[in-house]
């Protein structure tokens, strides 16, 4: 069951963004990097500022009463780079390893797809990582396309993430 993450949702949501950026970023980053992000990113006191901003909406997955993938999706002015008004970013979306391949990622994509149709945007996109070849994948089979790249700070590196999009 895919539904809108509540405030009581943070603690559960907390744990499962920590070790789903564990599972998708460990190999290959420095460990060093992966942990000065995860206290950056994934903090309970900065997912309860990013659940409180109206301009962000979070989706969480369930399986059981366990919460198994969840998807953020930001409108302006909380996108991080193109602030165009007619888009939805995709901020994140993670699925638990376990759950990789059962269609739970299709399923957070088609809601985002949904809710940027529902709020009259034009476009959805997002950043993926140059090296996430899974990722990449996903996106392209499901419609989406690279259109430029921007940078992306992760510990002591610059990285590059792909911009990718999909109209509607």
């Amino acid at each position: 069951m895919i539904r809108k993450a509540q405030t009581q949702d943070l603690g559960d949501l907390v744990h499962m963004a920590r070790t789903a950026f564990l599972q998708a970023f460990t190999a290959g980053n420095k460990p060093e990097n992966v942990s000065a992000y995860l206290e950056e990113a994934f903090t309970p006191s900065q997912l309860e500022t990013e659940l409180s901003n109206p301009a962000s909406t979070f989706f969480v997955a369930e399986d059981g009463d366990e919460i198994v993938g969840y998807l953020k999706v930001n409108q302006t002015p909380a996108q991080t780079d193109i602030h165009d008004p007619e888009s939805l970013e995709i901020s994140r979306l993670y699925v638990l390893e376990e759950h990789l391949g059962s269609g739970l990622g299709k399923k957070l994509l088609d809601t985002a797809i949904d809710f940027g149709k529902q709020n009259g945007k034009k476009y959805l996109w997002l950043g993926v990582w140059e090296h996430n070849a899974r990722a990449i994948r996903f996106y392209e089979k499901n419609g989406l396309r690279i259109f430029g790249s921007h940078p992306f700070p992760f510990g002591d590196e610059i990285q590059t993430d792909h911009l990718m999009r999909i109209d509607f």
